[in-house]
């Protein structure tokens, strides 16, 4: 996700591929950024549903174990799902992404969208969820973390 000019991008292509995956020229100087900040609102959103999921899930009896074998086999599945529900069955949290970094991110992810008079009334909901989780000594535990709010904090 590249922001700038697009000549400079093209200059230096053949050296992004040499340790990047993907990578994508995305617009003028600021466009990757913006695209960051879509990726941490759609990684909180998918991080709090399968923390809730994975919370009814417990709450009514069902093997989450059984429950995410059936669920990661179609529309449910992502990244997050696939790596992170076996750390957070463990209540496993001392790897991945801080949950301080998430924050930071997310608060100018809202900054960003009050200026634009964008609504994310999920992604603040989130942001506060972080927030709590912070307040409980956890700003260095992973993002997913969200689940142990719910089983724990809350």
């Amino acid at each position: 996700m590249i922001g700038g000019e697009r000549q400079s991008y093209e200059k230096v292509k053949n050296v992004l591929n040499t340790y990047s995956k993907f990578h994508k020229y995305m617009g003028p100087s600021g466009s990757g950024q913006l695209t960051k900040m879509v990726n941490q609102i759609c990684i909180a959103g998918l991080i709090q549903a399968l923390s809730e999921g994975m919370n009814f899930a417990d709450k009514v009896g069902l093997n989450i174990r059984s429950v995410i074998e059936v669920i990661s086999k179609g529309a449910a599945q992502s990244w997050q799902m696939e790596n992170r529900w076996e750390t957070m069955l463990k209540d496993n949290y001392d790897h991945g992404f801080a949950v301080d970094l998430m924050k930071k991110d997310l608060d100018i992810v809202i900054k960003k969208a009050s200026k634009e008079n964008i609504n994310i009334e999920v992604t603040k909901i989130i942001d506060n969820y972080y927030k709590e989780i912070q307040g409980a000594g956890g700003g260095k535990w992973d993002t997913s973390s969200l689940y142990k709010r719910l089983k724990d904090i809350v």
